[in-house]
């Protein structure tokens, strides 16, 4: 538990840096375009057709019946946009966070090695196409986990263990490769995933929870139409927030591992009494 509460305060201290605050404006502001648009042409054609199939096919007593019987009927009045908004939620989610792994990453893993890892060597060969594939094929398998186990979100306390493991396995997968690909190459970068499994995953899963926060907030604005536009620009900035602060927190783990890892590889060839490359952790 040291590396992950070690990485996890000096990911706090590198988040309170003001390039990477200034890092969080470029996403946001791109999401914001995007979602913008998205939402004033295709949100309102999509509550109607969601209101004509639940008027149709009776989905407003199944619904209210449901919610009832766990104690939250009083959410079938808006059950619809509640419902149009959480199946958007995924898909804004991933655009945040492609933005933050092809334009904020490759800053933190700069602003990272150069202040805490100087001694680090550069293996890798990472790109911006492989951080996409990495992040367009880990998302179509969270897709389905997210599908399939979504009625299971209706039940509250289901829910808040549902959605941080999801959201933590798919981040896990993402930032972790973002986080090394740079510097370790693909044998170092194997060996690390599987090494650190569990330790990336618990990261994963505490970031995940901090997501549902911005969650909570964009899924209320299906309470208030006039304060839904500023309510989804906040959160879609928290996202982004959340997002960089994860990408820190995995790159710290992920270039200390780096680090130990070639310290036991040269440990083992490399002649007493010389140094070895990137063998101390990090200093502040």
């Amino acid at each position: 538990m040291h590396p992950v509460l070690g990485s996890f305060f000096r990911a706090i201290w590198s988040q309170l840096h003001p390039r990477m605050l200034l890092l969080t404006l470029m996403p946001f502001i791109l999401s914001v375009v995007i979602w913008g648009v998205v939402l004033w042409l295709g949100l309102q054609p999509m509550i109607d057709w969601l209101q004509a199939g639940f008027a149709n096919n009776d989905g407003f007593r199944v619904a209210g019946s449901v919610l009832g019987a766990i104690g939250l009927g009083a959410l079938n009045i808006v059950i619809v946009p509640l419902i149009a908004m959480w199946v958007l939620l995924p898909l804004m989610i991933l655009t945040a966070l492609a933005f933050i792994g092809t334009l904020a990453m490759p800053a933190i893993v700069k602003h990272v090695s150069q202040r805490n890892f100087p001694a680090l060597a550069v293996r890798g060969s990472g790109s911006i196409l492989g951080s996409l594939w990495i992040a367009l094929s880990s998302f179509v398998v969270f897709l389905l986990l997210w599908l399939v186990t979504l009625p299971l979100s209706m039940i509250p306390l289901a829910g808040l263990l549902i959605q941080p493991v999801l959201w933590g396995w798919l981040t896990y997968r993402v930032l972790a490769y973002d986080a090394l690909s740079t510097h370790a190459d693909r044998a170092e970068l194997h060996a690390i995933l599987r090494q650190h499994k569990w330790s990336l995953l618990l990261i994963g899963a505490i970031t995940g929870t901090l997501g549902t926060a911005p969650t909570l907030l964009w899924l209320g604005g299906a309470m208030s139409v006039v304060l839904f536009p500023f309510l989804a620009a906040f959160s879609i900035w928290l996202y982004v927030l959340v997002f960089v602060f994860t990408g820190l927190w995995f790159q710290h783990y992920c270039m200390a591992a780096l680090a130990g890892l070639r310290a036991t590889v040269a440990s083992s060839a490399h002649p007493a009494g010389q140094p070895i490359e990137g063998t101390a952790w990090p200093s502040d």
